[in-house]
């Protein structure tokens, strides 16, 4: 493809290729766990205060009548031509990618903002992009013309919308019209297959029902929604990935049984391998035949996966499924989401070479420090590519050192996390088009870390919440701006448990991870960090869940032990 050498193409060449991240520290003692703490309650604050300037000027571009906002915005890297406004409302984009991350900052930085405007776009969502049932359609925010039912968009809008919401906030309405808009879209399959309709035939919109519909059949004991899954899994583990080489085509076609033999490894394609391997644990855990039957065909696609790797572990975005050799040599910003599959089936099997293959990949991040994971070679003022390449490996490198705090990784996420916060432009805008709430999101994720899941109920700029786990305690810092008192303080629990009946913490895409976890049940000492160690307050879980009030200072939270000292 390059066919001779110039200044211009070594420039570029530069651009696209990582850059190892050398910060290399002589040894020196562990950091105080307060000092770092505190450390930590400045990066919480940074990133959240971003998230706010970003939900503040989108809502600025809503429609009058309907309060949705638009895909795209006039911009440098939002995708439209000059002089292109079209003010169009698509339940795939808008409604997936955007929405729900406003409303996830609402609940956060302004709670009457919550219930009040972001529940109003709800009920104008339901009213005015509704077809058939609940499935959306594609809405003219100029004309008020609704487009025909849109599968895809339901597809999208579940699983990367209102799932992530459910994900993080439990069973709000929103999670009433996942349930209703899947169950709807599940009815109207029209994807003939000797498995029973289908609601798709390509890999990426039957990998998202797939993945709404294996927590459904657990959050809602719904029969239906275990069936559907079933039957989108069989179809892919019994005829597609057989007839694809041990991986899954991305198109198929269910009357003649043949495929495109394209195996995409990013987004809009790798959503059918997360959504099999998530099925399979609830398979494994119901201790089916499925199961058993399952576990050869889903490590031999994992295995494949794998082997398609580059020598660090990084992913290609798409490959051959016979040859495994990429069509281009572009890396995959998602790539977390599939090790996040690997990792599951590690978590359900046992088998420690998935562990060590999660483990190899975020030891070998720092080489792939400003590396540009979503070139836009027609836009140069985005030197480092699209801000959402950045937002997603770094959500791919979050979900997995949850479970594996590889230190290598986590210096990663710092170094990465401020280029792109450095991306946000003065007036809150990043990029100018609906994947902002991909900011929004990986912000969020970055926060919680910092704070190891704990937030303030209404957080306020000067608000610092950072946090250092050692074992069961939690050394826990806060920030107050001047002449605040107090300000209540709430704590994670387990989600995975008592939100989505998951028998085990696996790894989700758009899950939000749990890292400092209270038990409703139990009780806790919290008290001051100066103050010694049979001193504080006595509080039981389900009241750190809900909130407690705290001074600013350095704080201890930990189980409660009679008579300790």
């Amino acid at each position: 493809m390059i066919r001779r050498c110039s200044i211009a193409v070594l420039a570029i060449a530069c651009l696209l290729a990582p850059t190892t991240l050398t910060s290399a520290r002589p040894a020196q003692q562990k950091p105080d766990p307060q000092a770092e703490a505190r450390l930590r309650g400045q990066r919480f604050e940074r990133a959240v205060s971003a998230m706010q300037r970003l939900l503040k000027v989108w809502l600025t571009h809503a429609d009058a009548k309907t309060l949705l906002l638009p895909d795209r915005l006039p911009g440098v890297g939002s995708g439209l031509a000059a002089g292109d406004d079209a003010r169009l409302y698509t339940p795939h984009n808008s409604g997936a990618d955007l929405y729900p991350y406003l409303i996830l900052t609402a609940e956060l930085t302004d709670p009457e903002l919550y219930r009040g405007r972001m529940m109003e776009m709800l009920r104008n969502e339901i009213r005015y992009t509704s077809t058939i049932g609940a499935i959306p359609g594609n809405l003219s925010l100029k004309t008020g013309e609704l487009g025909p039912p849109s599968m895809f968009g339901a597809a999208e809008y579940a699983k990367d919308g209102l799932l992530t919401v459910t994900e993080y906030l439990g069973r709000t309405p929103w999670y009433a019209r996942m349930v209703d808009m899947i169950a709807d879209a599940m009815e109207h399959g029209a994807i003939e297959s000797r498995f029973g309709k289908l609601p798709a035939a390509d890999a990426e919109t039957n990998g998202d029902y797939l993945q709404v519909l294996a927590r459904l059949g657990n959050m809602t004991g719904d029969q239906r929604f275990v069936d559907w899954a079933r039957r989108i899994a069989d179809a892919y583990l019994d005829e597609v990935i057989p007839g694809s080489h041990g991986v899954p085509s991305g198109k198929w076609d269910f009357t003649a049984h043949t495929g495109d033999q394209h195996l995409r490894l990013r987004d809009h394609g790798n959503e059918l391998v997360v959504g099999l391997v998530l099925q399979y644990a609830n398979e494994k855990r119901w201790n089916t035949t499925r199961a058993e039957k399952w576990r050869p065909i889903i490590a031999r696609m994992l295995d494949r996966i794998l082997e398609s790797a580059n020598p660090d572990g990084l992913l290609y975005d798409e490959v051959d499924t016979e040859t495994l050799k990429p069509f281009r040599t572009q890396l995959s910003d998602n790539w977390g989401y599939i090790y996040g599959a690997v990792y599951t089936f590690y978590q359900t099997t046992g088998e420690t070479k998935y562990r060590d293959a999660v483990v190899k990949v975020l030891g070998n991040l720092p080489k792939y420090h400003r590396y540009v994971w979503e070139p836009r070679p027609n836009v140069p003022q985005l030197t480092l590519g699209s801000f959402d390449g950045y937002a997603d490996t770094i959500e791919s490198a979050i979900y997995l050192v949850a479970r594996e705090p590889v230190p290598a990784a986590l210096e990663w996420i710092e170094s990465e996390m401020q280029i792109l916060l450095d991306m946000q432009k003065p007036d809150g805008h990043v990029e100018y088009w609906y994947g902002e709430g991909n900011f929004n999101r990986t912000a969020m994720l970055y926060a919680l870390m910092q704070s190891r899941g704990v937030r303030p109920a209404r957080w306020q700029p000067g608000i610092k919440v950072g946090a250092v786990q050692d074992g069961a305690r939690l050394h826990l810092s806060l920030g107050l701006p001047a002449k605040t008192a107090e300000t209540t303080i709430r704590f994670d629990f387990a989600r995975h448990r008592r939100v989505l009946n998951l028998d085990r913490n696996y790894v989700r895409l758009n899950e939000f991870p749990e890292w400092f976890v209270v038990d409703e049940n139990a009780l806790y000492r919290v008290r001051p960090a100066a103050a010694g160690a049979g001193t504080g307050e006595v509080r039981v879980g389900a009241e750190l869940i809900a909130g407690i009030p705290l001074r600013a200072g350095d704080w201890i939270v930990e189980p409660f032990k009679e008579g300790a000292r």
